[in-house]
């Protein structure tokens, strides 16, 4: 699946060579994260308010045959998005015992970190890179059940180099109180793969409601948080494990991090003077 371009992909792509009717069916399709796309034709063509005629061009438009193509293709690309552990591990049993998991594991996990750098825009990067390194935008960072020690990896070296950075709590119950102070030069940094996690979206929809920018780190299928993003990256995370792999993240996180202390060096070298002299002079922080 990771070689065919994917659906949610090629309807952002052609968004220009769509008529009116084929951009109405394609935001649908986009909005409901294409599961929308697994009904029946006529089904899809009442919920879109468009012809099936409509559906037909749209899908050969996109490359498909028809619409049976196009719906194939829709359920290997939710299929994949929605595996389960269980079967993950199933589908990568090794076919060869002579063959180490250490290197098939670097294998994959070489190809995440190549792909995923195929896929980067740098001037996406660099405008990242500008808004985290500004001590204006108050950041917020938050990971779900697999990402969160990324999150927390990336507030770690983001609280050294500049003011301003607030790691949220896991629990969704305190993040009303963040929310209040989530204005329109907040940045929320948010870290969602699969499965994806409906609180996390539910976040990102109430602090873009707010003013904030949304910067997303998610997997090859994106998120459905990306409709609420400013920024998105996404990475590949498949690798030989019954888990996804967030290797790829951890790479555009501490790109991401160096880019920032070079533009904040002069902030961040006196934050970081003055971290080691408090270290030094409190207590606190050693044993006796």
């Amino acid at each position: 699946m990771h070689k065919k371009a994917l659906v949610r992909d090629l309807l952002k792509e052609k968004q220009t060579e769509l008529t009116a009717a084929e951009r109405k069916l394609s935001a649908v399709l986009l909005d409901d994260s294409l599961l929308t796309g697994l009904q029946s034709i006529n089904r899809l063509a009442e919920c879109a308010e468009v012809s099936s005629p409509t559906i037909i061009r749209l899908a050969r438009k996109l490359g498909f045959d028809g619409f049976s193509g196009m719906q194939d293709a829709i359920r290997e690309e939710i299929g994949a998005r929605m595996k389960q552990p269980l079967a993950k591990l199933d589908a990568v049993a090794p076919s060869d015992s002579r063959d180490h998991i250490v290197s098939r594991f670097i294998g994959a996990v070489s190809d995440n970190i190549n792909r995923t750098l195929d896929r980067l825009d740098l001037a996406e990067f660099n405008q990242v890179a500008e808004v985290l390194s500004d001590p204006a935008h108050r950041l917020y960072l938050l990971g779900g059940r697999i990402t969160r020690s990324n999150a927390h990896y990336f507030f770690n070296h983001l609280q050294i180099i500049r003011p301003q950075v607030t790691l949220l709590d896991s629990s969704p119950s305190v993040w009303p109180q963040s929310l209040l102070d989530m204005n329109a030069g907040a940045v929320l940094v948010i870290f969602d793969i699969r499965r994806y996690e409906k609180e996390l979206e539910k976040l990102a929809n109430l602090a873009v409601k707010q003013g904030a920018s949304i910067v997303l780190f998610t997997d090859a299928w994106g998120s459905p948080i990306e409709k609420h993003a400013r920024f998105c990256f996404r990475s590949m995370v498949e690798v030989p494990s019954s888990w996804d792999s967030t290797l790829a993240i951890n790479f555009l996180i501490e790109a991401l991090v160096a880019e920032v202390q070079s533009r904040s060096s002069d902030q961040s070298a006196e934050r970081i003077a003055a971290l080691e002299q408090m270290i030094g002079e409190s207590r606190i922080f050693r044993s006796n």
